[in-house]
């Protein structure tokens, strides 16, 4: 009955659409006949019955079916209603139609704490992050009482911005008002300060708060991933494990992608098997995180295995099978698979074009990285940006084609960004270039003045040209300079652990045996007419010191040490942080030829396949 008087007193209240019942001003109210509860009645389970299917069009996100509902509600004049008027704005954010559920919230005569909450939170969600800023502001101005939802909307609309300034108003807003402790904040605090690189003020966050959800544990965990801190997202992955938390597909998407980023191909199929017993596996982002890890641990297969595993492929698991085996060196195979993309009716998109782009650029395959270029613009109408180009620099320039690489950047309608002159310096540096070379590490000292690696670069094609007193200038300004040179450094992982080593390695526990096994290997290659290509080395020194120090690389130290601990039909995995040199290169040829072993070696440019005295990426890198 409570639900009836309420509906009796808002029926009564549509206003002009039912003045027929307050004609007579002094009439005394009467007892409502049965006539009239029954017409009320029914009246209620319209109202009633609008609700439903404004909730049901939000959730399946029908934006005309939601329309229509809205017309209804105008009709039976319900605009006014509070209750209603929050649905249609969360129905119209839901839809994607901010600036309808905005003409809404702008045409309410009353709000709730709920109607100004949703508005601020459908703007944060729908990309609008200043509008939700402002009308926070808005909010405070007419002193509306606001609640813990209202400042974590807002902070998640910081976070997609990188505000850091007014995340740190807001953090300082929350505590003031006694809300830092409260789980929705303190999860949208670290979170924001996760995505603005502040990742020490997001762990104080996390440790501070004294009630965590998953949630919570989940944003902690993405935060490490996105500041590059995968060993400590591992970490905090195995504690919450520990703990018994329930884990959702964004902290397993997350972890697998920690995982990919160490190449940590044991942890990964771990994870691959939680996801199996969870049954997230199926999701989307989960799946392509798969593939990525998979890729990036030198499993194309296993990448391809999950990829064929997923029944509805949406462009994100076809883009991220089809980057794997352009990174692979296997851009036949990315080739079919995107026509066989195009043939289940899924249309490319940039990134699909920058993942086709990298394959023929990993192979020199010039032809076909203009006939995709031009395909871009012609067959889908999508506008090369930045990315594109880059990619097609780095394909003239592999292929030794720098000056129209250079033309390229010339006549793009793009500044070039480090990335696009580092390409072009790398490809200068391959072929001997030392005029164009020149050119572009101008670029970059002035684009990347604390970057050492353009300036080794630079040296060692001055080196190349024997120009010496160049190269000690180059060395001089290095050492004289705050700019660090990244160190050489290969890992291996044997079992549970990482084993890593640096050129001339001294601090490995086995280093002693790892160099009696390294020099014994040495010696049978030697019959096999191997012999340190010292031309790679580019120290100003005697012969016997080049071959000194291409004999102690530390790929060849990772390589020994897997030979030493792997059982024979187990492949050797070596990542690598610098582009592995030619000396190495060679050695790892004759050495899968000589041992059997499938050797799989992850640089900074791509991963090289060696096996029986081959390597998949044909000489080519």
């Amino acid at each position: 009955m409570k639900t009836l008087r309420r509906y009796t007193r808002l029926w009564c209240s549509f206003g002009p659409h039912y003045r027929h019942f307050s004609v007579l001003a002094n009439v005394k109210p009467q007892s409502p006949t049965l006539e009239d509860l029954v017409y009320v009645s029914a009246r209620v389970a319209h109202v009633s019955s609008l609700h439903e299917m404004l909730q049901l069009f939000a959730r399946t996100r029908v934006p005309m079916k939601g329309k229509a509902c809205h017309a209804q509600v105008i009709c039976v004049g319900l605009q006014a209603d509070i209750i209603t008027a929050n649905m249609l704005i969360a129905m119209y954010a839901k839809c994607g139609l901010v600036d309808c559920a905005r003409k809404v919230f702008d045409k309410m005569p009353e709000r709730s704490l709920v109607s100004w909450n949703t508005m601020i939170g459908s703007l944060a969600q729908n990309g609008e992050e200043q509008e939700a800023l402002s009308l926070f502001v808005e909010m405070q101005r007419e002193g509306i009482s606001f609640s813990e939802f209202t400042v974590s909307s807002v902070l998640c609309a910081c976070a997609a911005k990188c505000a850091m300034f007014e995340c740190k108003q807001l953090h300082a807003f929350a505590i003031k008002a006694a809300m830092d402790f409260n789980v929705f904040v303190g999860t949208a605090l670290l979170d924001v300060y996760a995505k603005c690189n502040l990742i020490k003020d997001a762990i104080w966050v996390f440790e501070c708060m004294p009630e965590k959800s998953a949630v919570t544990w989940s944003s902690m965990v993405a935060g490490y991933v996105q500041n590059e801190l995968y060993e400590e997202a591992l970490v905090l992955f195995r504690k919450a494990q520990m703990m018994g938390l329930e884990q959702n597909q964004y902290t397993i998407s997350s972890i697998i992608c920690a995982c990919a980023g160490l190449a940590a191909l044991i942890e990964g199929n771990q994870v691959h098997a939680v996801l199996c017993k969870t049954g997230l596996g199926s999701d989307i982002y989960v799946a392509s995180s798969l593939i990525n890890m998979y890729a990036r641990c030198g499993c194309i297969q296993e990448a391809y295995i999950v990829f064929q595993g997923v029944e509805e492929k949406s462009i994100v698991l076809w883009n991220a099978v089809i980057s794997g085996f352009g990174r692979h060196a296997h851009s036949l195979e990315a080739m079919i698979l995107f026509e066989k993309m195009q043939q289940t009716g899924i249309c490319p998109n940039k990134v699909t074009y920058i993942a086709v782009l990298s394959a023929c650029s990993h192979m020199g395959l010039v032809e076909k990285g203009k006939k995709y270029f031009n395909l871009m613009t012609r067959e889908h109408s999508l506008s090369p940006d930045v990315l594109h180009y880059s990619c097609m620099v780095d394909i003239f320039g592999r292929a030794g084609q720098i000056h129209e690489a250079y033309d390229l950047i010339k006549n793009m309608p793009f500044d070039a960004t480090a990335s696009i002159w580092g390409s072009l310096l790398s490809s200068c540096r391959v072929y001997g270039n030392l005029e164009l070379a020149e050119v572009a590490a101008k670029q970059l000292f002035e684009l990347e003045p604390n970057n050492a690696g353009n300036h080794v670069l630079l040296s060692n094609i001055y080196a190349a040209n024997k120009k010496w007193e160049e190269v000690a200038r180059a060395r001089k300004f290095l050492n004289e300079s705050e700019v660090k040179k990244e160190r050489g450094k290969s890992w291996i992982g044997i079992k549970d652990k990482v084993h890593s080593f640096m050129v001339g390695e001294r601090n490995h526990p086995k280093i002693a045996e790892i160099y009696s096994k390294l020099d014994n290997l040495i010696e049978e290659l030697e019959k096999l007419d191997y012999k340190a290509e010292t031309a790679h080395d580019l120290h100003y020194v005697e012969e016997g010191r080049k071959q000194e120090l291409l004999r102690h690389h530390s790929e060849k130290l990772a390589l020994t040490f897997g030979l030493m601990c792997l059982p024979s039909n187990v492949p050797i995995r070596i990542m690598k942080n610098l582009r592995i040199c030619g000396d190495c290169h060679s050695f790892m040829k004759l050495t899968s030829s000589f041992t059997g072993r499938e050797i799989i070696v992850r640089d900074t440019n791509r991963f090289h396949h060696f096996k029986n005295g081959y390597c998949s990426c044909g000489e080519f890198w």
